[in-house]
This record gives structure tokens, sequence and C-alpha cells, in this order.
């Protein structure tokens, strides 16, 4: 599979396990509330009196917000299915319509179950407007970040034949290169909506604050998985840097003077204890998918490998810019 067909795969299946995610917390919330909640809910508040001013069945209020989210994932992919194949920020702005929706869609309907668990009649609902608050800021942090994730596009990158090299004095390059894999980001999709779930049932009154704790090991092991499922490695001037995550932090960098050679290795899981970023006789490997590995040498002894599509190129670029420093050191020495 190569780094653009795994990068979209990943993408459909976090957002496959997001559109459920929602969808399922939507309707189970004022479910399972159910024997706490009034015939009727209040689904409006007056903005000037914080009063509420109008109410629905508990079935349309269950309903309602998980029709809404179906319609509008119908027209994300809709709208995706047209653009298919255009470049740019199609997808960032699909990312950061479902995030922003989703949160906005989940925290008003736990809002609303909040408000009415245990009154008797839905007039006497508590006031929302913190939680509205709250709903809105989670909701532009949300959407922004799948934003700023999403609209990232490939880079072009240059020509090369060989091992090595030349590089036109003056000339600015850059070599890049991505690689992910779709299960680890499958896996961290799954454990961010446990969370997810975790905060919205005990906002929601469904468990007691000793439930919303089981967020924390769940929502710790969703960044952590995420962190490890996908890596970028980028060759310019300063030398190496290879970028962990869908932010590309927390990165490590190499200048060509703390380099002693770069090379390709075939390397797999097997081999280097696992996925992710692990730590074997081999040195240290940023493993993503079995097959071609860029691997570098420090002048200190040390082997760091990044498994990369176009390793080849990055390693020739690599040595280029090492030699050419050593020439520059022998110059001036």
């Amino acid at each position: 599979m190569t780094d653009t067909a795994g990068r979209r795969s990943a993408a459909v299946w976090a957002a496959g396990g997001w559109i459920a995610g929602v969808l399922a917390l939507l309707v189970a919330l004022p479910l399972a509330a159910g024997d706490r909640l009034p015939d009727r809910l209040a689904t409006h508040w007056n903005a000037g009196s914080g009063e509420p001013d109008s109410s629905m069945p508990l079935w349309a209020a269950t309903l309602l917000p998980a029709l809404i989210w179906a319609l509008l994932t119908a027209v994300v992919v809709l709208a995706l299915w047209r653009t298919r194949g255009s470049a740019g920020g199609a997808s960032g702005w699909a990312g950061a319509t479902l995030g922003f929706s989703g949160v906005m869609l989940l925290g008003t309907q736990a809002a609303i179950v909040q408000a009415n668990l245990d009154h008797a009649h839905w007039r006497e609902a508590d006031s929302v407007t913190g939680w509205v608050i709250a709903t809105l800021l989670g909701a532009v942090a949300v959407g922004g970040a799948a934003l700023l994730v999403g609209g990232r596009a490939p880079a072009v990158v240059p020509a090369a034949t060989g091992p090595t090299m030349e590089i036109p004095a003056g000339q600015r390059f850059v070599w890049l290169s991505r690689a992910s894999n779709p299960w680890l980001r499958a896996t961290a999709a799954v454990t961010g909506v446990v969370a997810v779930a975790a905060v919205v049932a005990a906002a929601g009154g469904l468990v007691d604050s000793g439930g919303a704790s089981l967020a924390v090991p769940f929502a710790l092991a969703s960044l952590l998985v995420l962190g490890c499922s996908s890596v970028q490695a980028r060759v310019s001037e300063k030398g190496l840097e290879v970028g962990l995550g869908p932010w590309r932090w927390p990165a490590r960098r190499w200048a060509a003077e703390s380099l002693e050679s770069a090379r390709v290795e075939t390397r797999t899981a097997a081999q280097v204890g696992g996925w992710g970023y692990r730590l074997s006789g081999l040195g240290t490997t940023v493993m993503l998918r079995a097959g071609e590995c860029l691997v570098i040498r420090t002048r200190k002894g040390k082997d760091f490998a990044v498994s990369v599509d176009d390793a080849e190129r990055g390693a020739a670029l690599l040595n280029s810019l090492i030699h050419d420093s050593l020439t520059r050191q022998g110059s001036s020495g």
C-alpha cells in the first residue's frame, strides 16, 4: 500500500468511527436515562432569563439530533465524493465540519439530558448556559484541529536516479515522505470514542464521577497510539527531521554534520519488536509498515530508521549533504 493510499484508508476508518460513535451516543444518552427524565424534555431556553420555553417528547429529543447528524454526514460524504481527486483542503474542511458538528450535537444532547434529569416537569429543567459555552469552545478546538490535520497536502519531491545527488550551488531543495498505519489510527479512534463516551455519560448523569475517570486512561491511550500512527521524514539543507503523529510532534532532528552515513534497509515489525516507536538491537526504528526504511548512522555510532516510501532518494540526498559537510570541514581545516 502506498503512503497516499494508507493515509486515505486511515482517514476513512477514523471518519467512519467518529460518525458511528457520535450517532450511537446521541441515541443512547437520553434512552439510558429515560427512567429519570420527564415525559417531555426541555429543549430550548430563553436567552434572556435562562428559563426553558420549549419542549419535545423523549422520542423526538432522541431521534432529532441523530437525524440531523445522519443528514449532515451524508452531505459531507457526497461533497467529498464530488470533489474526489481535487487537491488541497477538501478533506480538511470535511473533517472540521464533522468534528465541530459532532461535538456540538453531543454537547447539546448531554446538556439537555443533564438539565432535565430527575425533574418531574420540563419547565423545572436547569439552565444550560455553562454547557453551551463549554460545548462551543470544545467544538471550535476540535474543528480547528481537524482542519489543521486534514489540510496538510503532500509535497512535490524532486527526481533523482542514484545513491548520491548533485546539489547545484545556491539551490534550495527538500525531500519529504510520509507513512501511516491505518490499524493504529483505527485503534486511536476507538479508544478516543470510549473516552468521549465516558465523559458524556458522566456529564449526562448516567454514571457517577468515578465513571468519568475511565476517560483518562482511554484518552491517554488514544493520544499515545495516534502519536505513533504516522510519521513524516524531511530532508533539507538543515539535515533530517522526523516528526511523529498528525501534528509532526514530537520531532527528532539531525544536522548533516552529526551524521556518518545514510542507507536503505528492508525491515519488518518482527525484527524491531513490533509497531510504532521501537528500540531493539538494530537501534531505534519508527515502524509503521514492513519494507524499505531510511536508516541513518550518527557519528556516535547509533542507528535510527524510519519506514517511509522513497527511502533511497532520501538516503541519496542525505549522503550528498554529508559529503558536502565533510568537504567544508576539510577545507576549513
